[in-house]
């Protein structure tokens, strides 16, 4: 973990192809910089827990990236956060911004990036990644694991209801052989990429998980 987080020290700064490795210039994804600060927050929860000194420069460092990421990441013309900096695209992967804990869940710009999210990328059963131009051909479906982390942000801000509705939708989407692949596409109701996606069936059973322990009615 020391060396993680020294790892973020030195590049958090940097600009890069985000989690989607789009073929553009580098830039400052939210996404990116969401991570460098959970790697030195864990860092520093770990540290806490265990009784361990932690590096002098991992707190500061951990603030100077939120305030940076919460005042540079937000978009007036989206009403949300986005993909990059100097950006108005939407991208599924923002949500984290709010389910890492970098950004209260109740608070208001959370709530309209979940909104955003939802009314951008999501298209009945399934959320895809982004709308925007990754410089690569042809088109794509929505993404099994984006849709999770819609489920996981409806959970968090008390949307229960819609919740399941988008679980049971998720569940209907299982194939004859019980597994998920990578994706969806709503238009021809047809299964894309990988098959099976290990990450699917990750998100799948963290949102199982997380429905599971709330209180039953």
């Amino acid at each position: 973990m020391v060396q993680m987080a020294s790892a973020v020290l030195a590049r958090w700064h940097e600009a890069d192809h985000g989690i989607w490795e789009a073929r553009r210039a580098p830039r400052h994804h939210i996404y990116t910089k969401v991570m460098c600060w959970v790697a030195l927050d864990r860092a520093l929860r770990t540290a806490a827990r265990h009784g361990r000194t932690p590096l002098p420069e991992w707190e500061p460092a951990a603030t100077v990236i939120r305030e940076e990421v919460l005042r540079e990441g937000w978009d007036d013309s989206a009403a949300s956060y986005t993909v990059a900096y100097d950006s108005p695209d939407l991208d599924a992967a923002v949500l984290h911004i709010g389910l890492s804990g970098l950004l209260d869940v109740s608070d208001q710009r959370f709530l309209d990036t979940v909104t955003a999210v939802e009314r951008e990328l999501r298209v009945g059963p399934t959320v895809f990644r982004y709308r925007y131009d990754d410089g690569l051909p042809g088109l794509e479906g929505g993404f099994h694991i984006c849709t999770t982390w819609l489920i996981e942000a409806y959970v968090a801000v008390g949307r229960i209801e819609e919740a399941w509705d988008l679980f049971d939708q998720l569940v209907n989407l299982f194939g004859p052989t019980g597994l998920l692949p990578e994706e969806y596409d709503p238009g021809t109701e047809t299964h894309l990429g990988n098959h099976p996606q290990a990450y699917s069936h990750l998100g799948f059973i963290r949102c199982a998980r997380l429905l599971d322990a709330l209180p039953k009615n």
